[in-house]
């Protein structure tokens, strides 16, 4: 018989959790992402405001929450004000089917992975919509490139997935592959190191590139490029709406770490995180619905799921902190001509591999292969782009400037046109 007490705590301790983790690691990953990318640029960083500046993002969401929200006439009021919500919505709606740990989860779908990439594809509606409102061409030009740049990497995204699904079939299913988030983080736990990153490094890698893309994070922030576009679909907020849109991004962030988590580093797994050895060791309120081998167990594992989303987290620092932004053209050639052929080729072999190779050599043989098409991946693409560990330039920049520089000359008067003789002045010295 179920417990209704129980479920109904369970359901509200698990959303008072999702809603304040939203909101704190956007005050973390801030102060984080200024004192990172300090240390990586030779800066100091915030240091006036708390100890090594740690309350400078305190004191900014206290600005935020006190500025005064201040907008132009000419908007669409209905579109300007509802496009910071159906950003944000999703990104809340998401956590329903993330497991942080099997009691940390408000819900085992069995359809988590297809209500993800469903949720997902919301976001370009609440951007598209505060280019649109705003009334602003800089705005509207921003809302446009982001939905181009969402659309362009969802469908990479989606098929990057696919591998971690079919291996699913092999470890856990019996030839049956399953989209739920909780029962493929339960096919990485025996052994609990036997992560899918070792198995389908690729995935991981073409799953994290669109992941920058569709949270709008550089090398892919055309939509809010300063430099073109004020801030793009920005430009017009202010105060809490602004922050909305702020929020969600750090959202995003969370939730594409969160997922790359669960699918391809073991979920909640780590050393520590075994209920059967906690049961066997801790003997305290045994008969309780929620033991204290249980308290510890979830703990454990909601550490481990955190370490494993800030680390995937830094990395988006890091590429910012490296990366130049990408031109519109490469940003869309890079997502229809490398990365979708890349994932179906990924899709293709690990399937034949999966089916042509007996047991027990399937995963060994399946992950060497993967391995290879990443180091395949790497030098072709670093060939194309002329990337360099010694810091050599680029061959397509040699040869934009192996040609010199020629002006053009004026072109000639038209015959019929009579060029009139200069006026000469006479100098001021031979006057009289």
């Amino acid at each position: 018989m179920v417990n209704i007490g129980f479920q109904i705590v369970h359901v509200v301790v698990t959303l008072l959790f999702f809603i304040f983790l939203v909101a704190t690691n956007a005050v973390i990953m801030v102060y984080a992402e200024r004192k990172v990318m300090a240390y990586m640029q030779d800066r100091v960083g915030p240091k006036h405001y708390g100890p090594f500046g740690s309350l400078q993002s305190t004191y900014d969401v206290l600005k935020l929450l006190l500025k005064e929200d201040i907008r132009s006439k000419e908007t669409d009021n209905a579109i300007f004000t509802l496009a910071p919500m159906v950003f944000f919505a999703p990104v809340i709606t998401a956590f329903v089917a993330l497991p942080f740990s099997p009691f940390m989860t408000t819900s085992a779908l069995g359809t988590g992975l297809i209500l993800y990439v469903a949720l997902s594809s919301l976001d370009v509606i609440g951007v598209f919509m505060a280019g649109w409102g705003s009334n602003n061409k800089y705005a509207l030009i921003g809302g446009l490139r982001s939905a181009a740049q969402m659309i362009s990497y969802e469908l990479p995204l989606l098929l990057s997935l696919v591998g971690a699904v079919m291996l699913t079939s092999v470890v856990s299913h019996g030839g049956v592959g399953s989209i739920s988030f909780t029962d493929i983080t339960s096919a990485q736990l025996n052994p609990w190191w036997r992560w899918f990153v070792l198995i389908q490094p690729l995935g991981l890698i073409i799953y994290y590139t669109c992941g920058l893309a569709e949270t709008n994070r550089a090398p892919f922030d055309l939509p809010e490029a300063e430099s073109e576009l004020v801030a793009g679909y920005l430009t017009e907020y202010s105060g809490m709406r602004w922050a909305m849109f702020f929020l969600g991004e750090y959202g995003n962030m969370l939730i594409v770490s969160s997922v790359a988590t669960v699918l391809f580093l073991g979920g909640w797994s780590g050393p520590g995180a075994d209920l059967a050895f906690w049961h066997a060791h801790v003997t305290a309120n045994p008969g309780g619905v929620f033991s204290v081998a249980d308290l510890i167990f979830n703990a454990i594992a909601v550490f481990w799921f955190l370490v494993k989303v800030y680390a995937l987290q830094m990395i988006f620092i890091w590429v910012r902190s490296t990366l130049p932004r990408l031109r519109a053209d490469q940003l869309m050639q890079y997502a229809w001509l490398i990365l979708i052929p890349l994932t179906l080729i990924n899709i293709l072999v690990t399937a034949a591999l999966l089916l042509a190779v007996p047991q027990p050599y399937t995963l060994w043989v399946t992950a060497g292969v993967n391995w290879v098409l990443v180091v395949a991946y790497i030098f072709i693409l670093s060939r194309i782009i002329g990337a360099s560990p010694k810091g050599v330039t680029p061959p397509w920049v040699t040869a934009a400037h192996a040609k010199p520089f020629q002006p053009q000359t004026a072109l000639p008067a038209p015959a019929d046109v009579v060029p009139k003789p200069p006026t000469l002045v006479e100098p001021a010295s031979t006057r009289n």
